[in-house]
């Protein structure tokens, strides 16, 4: 008589983490926590710029008027050519560099807001083209994976979604 190799074992159930079902779980969680660490990379940077863009609350520091009236250039085609509305980019810029990381990291309108981000990379490009491979490529990189893949469970765009089924 002989014996199997795997009649000799006891039976044992298959972990959770074996199963497909346990696998998909724990994968779509590993993508999630991906994501909310992406959405917070992209979101520090441009916080912190824009917590300098302010003096208090709803005050725009003089100094960020100053910046794109006389400082900053839009280098387009080899040429620089001032900011038009130097005022209201400047509390356009102030105020995106607020809201969009607050939002990004509440999960909360977040391809919207990565879309916001990928902008002020676009005209922080065209201002700074030097900059471009260090920061630039870099933050729209984030902002384009957030767009495409959205911002995971763990986010408060998840939770609305999942009241409206209901």
């Amino acid at each position: 008589m002989t014996m199997n190799i795997s009649e000799s074992r006891p039976a044992m159930a298959a972990p959770m983490e074996r199963t497909p079902a346990g696998w998909r779980t724990a994968w779509l969680w590993l993508q999630s926590v991906a994501s909310l660490a992406l959405r917070f990379a992209l979101a520090v940077p441009f916080f912190r710029s824009g917590l300098t863009k302010w003096d208090g609350f709803l005050s725009l520091a003089p100094t960020n008027a100053y910046l794109f009236e006389n400082q900053f250039k839009l280098h387009i085609f080899g040429n620089a050519y001032p900011f038009p509305y130097p005022d209201v980019m400047a509390t356009l810029s102030a105020t995106g560099e607020i809201v969009f990381p607050v939002l990004l990291v509440l999960g909360l309108a977040t391809r919207l807001a990565a879309l916001g981000t990928l902008g002020m990379t676009a005209i922080i490009f065209l201002t700074y083209p030097e900059h471009w491979p260090s920061e630039g490529l870099p933050w729209a990189a984030m902002s384009l994976a957030i767009m495409a893949f959205g911002p995971g469970r763990i986010a408060l765009d998840t939770f609305v979604a999942r009241l409206f089924r209901r």
